[in-house]
């Protein structure tokens, strides 16, 4: 039997310094997300390329290239896309009730992945208007959520308030019979400031029966504002015109991190910027697929030895069915 060699050498220690990296959980993509893209690749899996999806189908160049390369064709108005009998899918951040109706005067064969989530808004918006009141809508102007929230009703019957200054100063067009909705992926804290100033301002207001706010965004708020105080700085993977991606590096610094990036991929990070690090957090919108999460990590363990954690707030077991016009049972 070989005797151990006492002479051997000892390992070498790692050239590298010590990295350890929180990954905040939840993370990444959400169930209405996973919907949206499931949604168009099974349409290519029934129906074959093109399918036709209006708007980006979720905030998230890497997702969007993925299903472009699988056959989707994206554009941003109906009028880009010749007449044809191919599926066409709105994204899962909704529509103006304008969008189905012209699909419907061309015959298209559409196919909605708006997000059950933002749908509750749509449904609350109508449901005031029918009793007579007047809708405010906290949210972000031109997001494309916003833009199909305030869509399902007439014209001046939404009023859009985004910040708390015009939540002070907003004048709606009758003073009583009024309720307010919400973007699904905005800011818990500053929305709850915006409401907390439009409810005193208009105590008889009517609200949610539950808040606006989806489940995935506040959890994935909740999580980064745990790891944040722990860490010297804060990774978000997400796209810029992502509204939950932007509103988690807000998050991060609003919970006492000293520096909050928020990257699509790993090539955007400035590792010059960042300095040397001994701590580190990574999140990802709900958008931003897991690879792109692990590219992240791989290019921080190019540079130190790195040491990953989970730092778990909740769990989440949200689980969304495809459209109907997709599920198998929708021949029969």
């Amino acid at each position: 039997m070989p005797q151990p060699d006492h002479h051997a050498p000892a390992p070498l220690p790692s050239a590298k310094p010590q990295l350890k990296v929180l990954l905040c959980a939840p993370r990444g993509f959400c169930a209405g997300v996973v919907r949206a893209i499931d949604a168009v690749e099974e349409a290519l899996r029934l129906y074959g390329a093109p399918v036709y999806v209006r708007h980006e189908i979720v905030h998230n160049k890497y997702v969007v290239e993925a299903l472009r390369r699988k056959g989707a064709v994206f554009v941003e108005e109906l009028d880009e896309i010749p007449d044809t009998r191919a599926p066409v899918i709105f994204s899962a951040h909704g529509v103006p009730k304008s969008v189905p109706a012209a699909a419907a005067d061309r015959n298209f064969f559409a196919i909605d992945a708006t997000c059950p989530l933002v749908t509750k808004v749509h449904r609350e918006a109508e449901v005031h208007h029918r009793k007579g009141r007047h809708v405010l809508l906290v949210g972000h102007r031109g997001h494309p959520e916003v833009v199909g929230t305030m869509g399902q009703l007439p014209p001046g019957a939404i009023t859009l308030v985004e910040t708390a200054a015009d939540a002070g100063t907003v004048v709606p067009p009758q003073a009583a019979g009024l309720a307010y909705v919400t973007q699904t992926t905005l800011s818990v804290g500053d929305t709850a400031e915006i409401v907390a100033i439009l409810k005193a301002r208009f105590p008889g207001m009517s609200q949610p029966p539950k808040e606006d706010i989806c489940y995935a965004t506040t959890n994935r708020q909740e999580a980064v504002a745990a790891v944040a105080p722990q860490v010297e700085a804060m990774i978000v993977v997400g796209a810029p015109n992502s509204s939950n991606s932007q509103r988690l590096r807000e998050a991060a610094e609003r919970a006492g991190c000293p520096k909050a990036v928020l990257v699509q991929r790993a090539a955007e990070i400035d590792f010059d910027a960042l300095g040397p690090l001994t701590s580190l957090g990574i999140s990802a919108g709900a958008s931003a697929p897991e690879v792109l999460v692990e590219e992240v990590i791989d290019a921080f363990a190019t540079r130190y030895d790195v040491i990953v954690e989970t730092a778990t707030a909740s769990e989440e077991r949200v689980f969304f069915p495809l459209p109907r016009a997709l599920r198998p049972d929708a021949a029969e």
